[in-house]
């Protein structure tokens, strides 16, 4: 990872030691300050990740540092050193914004171990504003994003079909995301000025289904009082979307049919025969050859519909979209619901990732809310989302068949993902309390907080907490 670090100290030793310790455990660039003032100079100058600075120093104390690197740079971190050690200085430095807090004298394993927080902190942020970014120069779709290459061509292809009068076929799993391509090739359509009138097939009853497309006239059936104009009328000149057109009955397709070959139908009860001048685009998550074998869906009418064709991919084919598409419901969710939460922690990030999503994108999306209603600070962690860990933890983190492994091979990467499923469900029921977490588990404190380095989990992303206060916790605990 790159980075650069500034570290401030009045104390030549401290500067010669911290340096030593990170130049011989850390790829990072070093800079080293004795002056406070200097140091201010330098971030007002150039690019600095992480600032680390002594506490007590002549002319500028390491709180008015600290307070002054945030109004230059928001999202710097700033780690405060002290041998001066009191809860009143801990409360005030991570009130003002500090990363984190180290006492003096330190062990070498705390320094690095909180650089190590902060520098992820720092990629966070980083990716954060990259994804910001992406989200800005979209595509032209309101809701429809991805950079994989599949939905780059999906984004090509509507560019090119939109203006024409072709009809349109969508095909995918439920919820890739249907009906935002209808809508996106409707917005850049000839046809944006007039109507876009869906149909949901599943939504409304076979009785009423006729009715409500071709309409009726007066004394068609028992209530039909007066005449009724239907959505084909509606969308005369316009585009009609029939979603879920698999599960059309036999009937309603041949009606359906004459609609497309002809541009003509029949309200219910009616004997004249009305024209229509629509665009059409229908969608269906079914295999329509499959249902074709199985004298279930027209064969002809099927390839009225399949004029031009786009196949969703699932979330899962895609996997390299969830953090845009997470970002983007975060933003949507959290203006919703008048929250100020701008980030998604490397922990639940990666929980978001390994995840199956056997609803794709809208389960990804009812994810992020729900995260959202649970989350108290600025930063989306693993606990807001509710997950339940074991359901795909071997799918996630182990891909290969362990019986083509050596035994102890095989063991300790079983192992390890044991310890991961078993530590981040110790540490979700007992909201990032390690002390009580190692208690249920029998085990040290301190083994605990060993196997937690081991595998990267942060007893933070746990806790319900307020932002950088879980820091303050986990100092103090």
């Amino acid at each position: 990872m790159n980075g650069s670090i500034l570290i401030v100290d009045d104390e030549k030793d401290m500067l010669i030691l911290l340096k030593r310790i990170l130049s011989e455990e850390t790829p990072y660039k070093l800079v080293t300050e004795s002056d406070a003032r200097q140091a201010l100079e330098r971030v007002r100058q150039r690019h600095f990740d992480v600032v680390i600075t002594d506490l007590k120093m002549p002319q500028m104390d390491g709180i008015r540092l600290l307070e002054a690197c945030k109004q230059i740079r928001p999202e710097i971190s700033v780690i405060i050193l002290t041998a001066y050690a009191t809860i009143e200085n801990a409360v005030e430095a991570i009130q003002k914004g500090a990363h984190d807090y180290i006492t003096k004298p330190f062990r070498r394993e705390r320094v690095l171990l909180t650089l190590d927080k902060a520098m992820k902190w720092q990629a966070m942020v980083d990716e954060n504003r990259t994804l910001r970014q992406a989200l800005a120069e979209k595509n032209g779709f309101s809701s429809l994003m991805g950079s994989t290459p599949v939905m780059q061509n999906i984004f090509e292809r509507i560019h090119q079909v939109a203006p024409s009068m072709g009809t349109v076929l969508i095909t995918g799993p439920s919820g890739t995301g249907k009906e935002l391509v209808a809508r996106a090739i409707y917005q850049h359509s000839l046809r944006n000025k007039k109507k876009l009138i869906t149909v949901n097939c599943t939504a409304i009853p076979e009785q009423v289904l006729e009715s409500e497309l071709f309409g009726h006239v007066k004394g068609a059936f028992t209530g039909a009082w007066q005449d009724k104009k239907g959505l084909v009328e509606t969308a005369h000149e316009g585009t009609l979307f029939l979603d879920e057109i698999g599960d059309l009955s036999l009937q309603m397709q041949t009606k359906l049919l004459r609609l497309l070959q002809e541009g003509e139908y029949k309200p219910v009860g009616g004997v004249t025969t009305r024209q229509a001048d629509l665009r059409f685009i229908a969608a269906t998550n079914h295999d329509l050859k499959a249902d074709i074998r199985e004298n279930r869906f027209r064969e002809d009418l099927y390839y009225r519909l399949n004029v031009i064709r786009f196949d969703l991919p699932s979330l899962k084919e895609r996997q390299q979209d969830i953090p845009l598409l997470a970002y983007h419901f975060l933003e949507k969710y959290a203006r919703r619901n008048q929250k100020n939460i701008t980030y998604i922690s490397p922990e639940a990030m990666q929980i978001l990732i390994s995840q199956e999503y056997p609803g794709n994108v809208r389960e990804l999306e009812n994810t992020i809310e729900r995260g959202v209603i649970f989350c108290r600070s600025d930063t989306l962690k693993v606990n807001n989302l509710q997950l339940e860990y074991d359901r795909n933890e071997t799918t996630a983190e182990f891909n290969e068949d362990i019986t083509q492994l050596p035994f102890r091979e095989a063991k300790d990467k079983m192992t390890d993902i044991f310890h991961r499923l078993y530590i981040r469900s110790l540490l979700s029921k007992n909201a990032g309390n390690i002390s009580k977490a190692a208690d249920i588990a029998g085990i040290q404190r301190q083994y605990l907080h060993r196997l937690m380095k081991e595998t990267g989990i942060r007893a933070e992303d746990f806790r319900p907490g307020d932002g950088n206060g879980s820091s303050l916790r986990s100092h103090l605990e």
